[in-house]
């Protein structure tokens, strides 16, 4: 019952980042994101939700499997990268700054792999639940700079 309890509460937590990243978001994604000049590949709007959901859900699963280690010390780089994220919402959506929301999503890929790595350590399986979350940033860091660039 105990693992079920972690899990539970690592859901909780990502989701929650999650709905508070979208409530920091939900004003600017109607009004001022629609009228950035975007770069090639832009996905629709509606399927950043889906992933997202996706995405943390994964990162709750993979924080749990480590949280049931021994080695703990990794999940402050977990809370770290958890920050850094929902910190982009805010200065991206919340502040409406793409300059600075790039910084921070940069500071957010490096906090990304070293989690990755941390947790691939420990094992392997929260290491590779990861992967998708460090490629759709990689793929938003592409995303931001063009913005940045396009809009400045």
């Amino acid at each position: 019952m105990r693992t079920f309890k972690g899990l539970v509460f690592f859901l909780v937590l990502c989701l929650s980042v999650e709905i508070l990243g979208g409530w920091l978001t939900a004003l600017s994604v109607r009004d001022w994101y629609p009228s950035l000049v975007k770069p090639p590949f832009t996905p629709p709007s509606w399927l950043f939700g889906p992933v997202w959901t996706l995405l943390y859900v994964l990162m709750a699963i993979a924080a749990w499997l480590v949280w049931r280690r021994p080695h703990r010390y990794e999940l402050w780089l977990f809370g770290l990268q958890l920050f850094l994220n929902l910190s982009w919402s805010f200065l991206f959506f919340g502040l409406k700054n793409p300059f600075f929301a790039l910084l921070d999503i940069v500071v957010l890929w490096f906090a990304i792999v070293a989690t990755l790595i941390a947790f691939w350590k420990v094992d392997r399986r929260a290491g590779i639940l990861f992967l998708p979350y460090l490629m759709w940033v990689t793929y938003a860091v592409y995303l931001n700079a063009g913005i940045w660039l396009l809009n400045k």
